[in-house]
């Protein structure tokens, strides 16, 4: 897959998207990830791609033409015309069903805008889905567009080292993951759970779905409603809730 990120920071997405998982799947041409810097398509010589807005009002409100003609520059190379996520705290909320679907295309633009926003008119234009990552404000889209990246190249076949890697995740069948413990089997008088240095892997199977059940409904128990949960399952969160 490529991802193409339309931003002001190239720089701040690169020393982030080019370490770790996502820095060796680059290497290894199972993922892409290219900056456009907005600036580069400005046609002014100070590289201005904001204007006060229409109207009055505080701030400043990134212009339409610089961002179309980088929009442009992509659309020119592609086959298709990939889906443009603009990063908005306005937009459908981001999870892990959403990072699933997106996962299975196979070109990808980010927009992530600054200030007050973009022109409305680009929204309406080019823009495909607007997309939140929670009900927060950031100053800029780039880490919104960041944290979607990370989570949807993961699922891309060959990023992870194993397919099992992210299938028994948090969110993965709309549970949070059971507890995790490794080395040493006694950390601050905490031991580890005796049916984990077991040996028996049935019964650990059952240990973890049991965790996962009781986590989600302590926690998120929202996430039980889209959950597929068995007779055995149902039995034991109606034992617990009470």
């Amino acid at each position: 897959m490529k991802f193409y990120i339309l931003t002001l920071f190239p720089e701040m997405i690169q020393s982030t998207l080019n370490h770790s998982i996502l820095g060796r799947a680059q290497e290894k041409q199972t993922i892409e990830i290219e900056c456009i810097n907005i600036r580069d398509y400005a046609q002014n010589k100070h590289g201005q791609v904001d204007d006060y807005p229409y109207g009055g009002g505080p701030g400043m409100v990134m212009q339409a033409p610089p961002i179309y003609r980088a929009y442009e520059s992509i659309i020119e190379r592609t086959v298709r015309s990939p889906k443009v996520l603009y990063m908005s705290p306005q937009g459908e909320q981001f999870n892990q069903k959403m990072a699933h679907s997106l996962s299975k295309e196979e070109e990808l633009i980010f927009l992530c805008g600054h200030y007050e926003g973009v022109d409305e008119r680009l929204i309406n234009t080019i823009v495909t889905h607007e997309i939140s990552i929670g009900d927060f404000i950031l100053t800029g889209g780039e880490l919104a567009a960041m944290s979607m990246i990370d989570s949807i190249a993961r699922l891309i076949p060959g990023v992870l080292g194993k397919a099992e890697s992210f299938q028994q995740e948090s969110f993965s069948d709309s549970l949070l993951e059971y507890p995790q413990y490794t080395r040493p089997a006694v950390f601050l008088n905490q031991p580890v759970p005796e049916i984990l240095l077991s040996g028996h892997h049935e019964k650990i199977a059952t240990w973890r779905r049991e965790q996962s059940l009781l986590r989600t409904l302590q926690r998120r128990p929202d996430l039980l409603e889209s959950a597929q949960l068995s007779q055995k399952d149902k039995f034991y969160l109606k034992k617990h809730s009470k």
